[in-house]
């Protein structure tokens, strides 16, 4: 039994996503097509266009989006975040979530996925010499780099996609020129086409979406059941005292709203006296 009724899903994406996340979902009987969408349009990582709305919102957007361009009723897409790790500060993070829109059962998925195997950096240089560094550290040229000028008004010209050395000392020159304190900033591109670490993890990220399909819900049968929210309490190995550590999770259906509390899936019934507030304080 199939599904969905129409196995075709529109992947909104200019950056070849669906090729990434084919290995995933191809076996389930789904066949994804990239639509051409101006994903640009809500947010560039190089700042000419500033993310209209929270990140979670965006991404089903941009799903719902690729649906209406082709008239497909499943739809995904992705977003992305880097900055510094919100523990580690002077680490760089990358966030990356999924949207799988299913107009079939009327439910909408949101997977996310973190962590610091990310090559983002951003770095000023006033000359193609101080770059080296970082064109080093982030995988060049496999891993491309974007130059835009340091400092000055919004619409400054952004050079993306460069993958030869060349290129990128051209784009020094020419960014630091039009910079307002003579220095060009060089950074990561961090669009999926020209970011094979990105791509992993939304090739992770499929996997997941997978997973989460093969679920049925036990209430109404639609695909999709899975973890929703995890409930804190988690009690102390020591005094009992609740913690703030996850306890059990809660797995809900998008579609129908059937939820259900199930343990912890590593089993773990018991918190290190460390994480808790009488025995830690």
């Amino acid at each position: 039994m199939p599904l969905f009724p129409d196995p075709r899903v529109a992947v909104a994406t200019l950056h070849g996503k669906a090729a990434a996340l084919a290995p995933a979902l191809v076996p389930l009987g789904l066949e994804l097509l990239a639509v051409a969408v101006d994903t640009d349009a809500l947010g560039t990582f190089s700042g000419e266009v500033e993310r209209p709305g929270p990140a979670r919102e965006v991404v089903i957007e941009k799903a719902r989006r690729g649906m209406a361009a082709s008239g497909l009723r499943l739809g995904i897409a992705t977003e992305a975040s880097f900055g510094p790790d919100p523990l580690v500060g002077f680490l760089p993070f990358h966030h990356e979530l999924l949207a799988f829109v299913d107009e079939f059962h009327g439910q909408v998925l949101v997977l996310e996925s973190g962590g610091r195997d990310t090559n983002w950096q951003s770095l000023a240089v006033a000359t193609p010499a101080a770059a080296e560094p970082l064109l080093l550290a982030c995988g060049f040229p496999e891993h491309a780099v974007l130059v835009r000028p340091n400092a000055g008004p919004p619409g400054l010209p952004v050079a993306k996609g460069l993958r030869d050395r060349g290129a990128v000392a051209a784009a020094i020159a020419a960014a630091a020129a039009h910079s307002a304190d003579g220095q060009a900033r060089i950074e990561t591109d961090m669009r999926a086409h020209m970011n094979p670490m990105r791509m992993r993890r939304i090739a992770a990220l499929g996997h997941q979406l997978a997973e989460r399909l093969r679920s049925p819900c036990p209430a109404c049968g639609a695909p999709g059941f899975g973890l929703h929210a995890t409930l804190p309490g988690l009690p102390c190995a020591q005094c009992g005292t609740p913690t703030d550590l996850a306890r059990a999770e809660r797995h809900a259906c998008a579609a129908c709203g059937h939820a259900e509390e199930r343990p912890r899936a590593d089993g773990r019934r018991e918190a290190d006296p460390g994480h808790c507030p009488e025995c830690n304080p």
